[in-house]
């Protein structure tokens, strides 16, 4: 709409400026010319982008949700003009003989209606009032009142079956979002020399998956790990590694084990004096920029970031590394900045900020001059914000950290660097990982799991639960028995924490997660591989497919057939409630949903006749073959949102 307003105004920018032409009046002609040549391009280049951007709102999948919400927010206008921001609610129906979607808009206004205007009329005039302003559309067959004024909605089946034929041709395409907003998602971040232990798990996965959804829905989306890579630990690490390995300048340390170096140096540092007092030496110098200390703490960082690199090529996951250290220069002028404003108070020689609405204020420099985490989330706010222009920033980081992550957030709007109305700056949150007994997750001798061997203990047990139903004997060649193994082993890893909803604790459990019955990955990936084998069992092949879903009217007789149809176009709706509310556990139920619908849709409509006696098959229904390939093809672009790789043969 906007594009084509400003295509009206440069219009007649144009014809007025040819006017100007033929009167003879002032500017020069030349720059006349060159005034009207700029136009034409811009005019060009707008008409241009409007045609690619209808091309691609043809070819994207319908929120038949928010269809139905701009319907009946427009017959509400035109039932109600003086009802200002009146309630519009507009659900998918739970049951079939209430129809296919509700709206139930009328029980609120008849509230509004009471308390401002003082007027007592009853939901069901209101909803009577409203389904005889529904303007002309394309989607509802038609509407029913129920109840005290519910307004059922009935879809058209030729609407249905056009929106499942255009997802066969187009593949999933997701609804425009507009302009194109840039999304800095914070997740991971993991400490240098520590191994990365169960806790990292659900920031890991979560944020990768939060990534993936926005990036298909079109956004600029920057993935941040925000590694723990400054501080005075390292001076303990530096000064164990110069007497450790002396030469380390010239010979690479053979570090193998830098959980063990790690607590080798914590363990000197609290129990040798003399030990400490190095290690504060180490912590000046490395901060001061001298180069034999910035060697060794790369050598450091190094040797971390192999072992992180194994446990994200197992989960696939892509992330550009931006630990504390890259902020580390800009501390100062945040400091300053927070003087200059006014907001620093001095306690006992630290620099502190109190923020309106919080208890404890932020340390933003410690009595000895050193900076702390408070300034270094600061700093990395600060340049989300104003560096890399963020119309929406995540922070994936666990339930723990949600009142300092709210502090950093209040500060950062109190002087300024952004406008919540603006900009989103959101955590998140997420709880904790338990173990079968219900307590935080630990290896018998009370240690924290590491997530490389939770990893390896996945991949050991898919192999089992394959071989036990004797994958390895007839059905698949070897290299296909690896494939099944790792996305058996990893994406049930995943989708047991995704299925979660994040705010909640879960229980880590590879019997439950690894079950081929129930809302699991191994249940899912299995229906998947099932669901695709129908056509190829039929022989028939992807081309035959897509020329049936250029050809073939899909028949959406069967209350089975509606069912599914419906279930598959939800697909928009249950992305965009994500987008807002980040819960990704709504996509795991729906493909659940999903599914078990196909499954029932399979049991009661033949996709391929066969004679009984011979086996031979007799008719291919291929309506129903097109259904099966809509429903594999939402599935498998959930299954990528999620990060699950689905095999075709399991």
């Amino acid at each position: 709409a906007f594009q084509e307003n400003e295509i009206k105004l440069l219009t007649a920018e144009i014809e007025r400026l040819k006017n100007f032409g033929c009167l003879g009046v002032s500017p020069s002609l030349e720059g006349l010319r060159d005034e009207n040549a700029k136009l034409k391009y811009r005019l060009n280049f707008l008409r241009k982008s409007l045609q690619e951007e209808r091309s691609k709102a043809a070819k994207s999948m319908i929120n038949i949700n928010s269809c139905l919400q701009e319907i009946f927010g427009a017959a509400i206008q035109a039932a109600y003009p003086d009802l200002e921001n009146p309630p519009l609610v507009v659900t998918p129906s739970q049951q079939p003989k209430f129809g296919d979607y509700q709206c139930n808009s009328a029980m609120g206004i008849t509230q509004i209606l009471l308390k401002t205007k003082e007027q007592k009329v009853s939901p069901r005039e209101i909803a009577e009032k409203i389904s005889k302003n529904i303007p002309a559309n394309e989607c509802i067959e038609k509407v029913e009142i129920a109840g005290p004024g519910f307004i059922n909605v009935h879809l058209r089946k030729d609407f249905v079956s056009k929106q499942l034929s255009s997802l066969l041709m187009n593949g999933v395409q997701p609804p425009a979002v507009g302009k194109r907003k840039k999304v800095v998602v914070d997740f991971s971040s993991p400490n240098i020399a520590k191994e990365m232990h169960v806790g990292h798990l659900r920031s890991t996965i979560i944020g990768e998956s939060m990534c993936r959804l926005f990036e298909f829905a079109g956004y600029d989306v920057l993935r941040l790990n925000h590694l723990g890579d400054w501080g005075t630990q390292f001076g303990m690490l530096i000064a164990h590694l110069q007497d450790k390995f002396p030469d380390y300048l010239t010979v690479s340390p053979p570090i193998g084990d830098l959980q063990a170096f790690y607590k080798e140096s914590k363990r000197r540092f609290d129990t040798e004096e003399e030990f400490k007092k190095r290690a504060y030496q180490c912590v000046v110098l490395l901060q001061s920029k001298n180069p034999d200390f910035i060697k060794a703490w790369e050598l450091i960082c190094d040797v971390s970031r192999k072992e992180f690199q194994k446990i994200y090529n197992c989960l696939d996951i892509t992330l550009i590394e931006r630990g504390e250290s890259f902020y580390h220069e800009m501390m100062k002028d945040i400091v300053k900045e927070f003087e200059d404003k006014g907001f620093v108070q001095v306690d006992d020689g630290r620099k502190i900020v109190f923020v309106q609405g919080f208890p404890v204020p932020l340390t933003i420099m410690k009595s000895d001059g050193g900076f702390t985490y408070d300034t270094s989330d600061l700093a990395a706010l600060k340049h989300r914000l104003c560096e890399e222009k963020a119309d929406i920033l995540i922070y994936v980081v666990d339930s723990g950290q949600s009142v300092h992550l709210q502090t950093v957030f209040a500060a950062g709007q109190m002087i300024g660097w952004y406008d919540p109305k603006v900009t989103r700056v959101a955590h998140a949150a997420f709880g904790v990982v338990l173990g079968e007994d219900k307590k935080k997750f630990k290896t018998r001798s009370g240690d924290t799991v590491r997530l490389i061997d939770l990893l390896e203990e996945g991949l050991k047990r898919a192999m089992d639960k394959l071989k036990d139903k004797e994958r390895d004997k007839v059905v698949l060649t070897a290299e296909e028995l690896k494939a099944a193994q790792t996305s058996v082993a990893f994406g049930c890893i995943k989708y047991a924490d995704l299925s979660h909803n994040r705010l909640n604790d879960y229980v880590f459990s590879f019997d439950k997660m690894l079950d081929d019955r129930g809302n699991t990955a191994a249940y899912l990936l299995y229906a998947f591989t099932r669901i695709r084998a129908i056509a190829r069992l039929a022989n028939i092949d992807e081309q035959m497919l897509r020329k049936a879903a250029r050809e073939e009217v899909l028949i959406l007789d069967h209350e089975k057939e509606w069912k599914l149809g419906k279930c598959i176009l939800r697909f928009p709706e249950i992305l965009q409630k994500i987008l807002e509310d980040l819960l990704l556990h709504t996509l795991c139920d729906y493909l659940y949903e999903l599914a078990t619908t196909f499954t029932e849709f399979y049991d009661n409509c033949y996709c391929v006749e066969k004679d009984r006696q011979s086996g031979q098959i007799v008719k291919v229904n291929m309506w129903r073959l097109l259904l099966c390939e809509a429903t594999a093809t939402i599935m498998a672009k959930g299954f990528d949102i999620l990060g699950i790789k689905p095999v075709q043969r399991m």
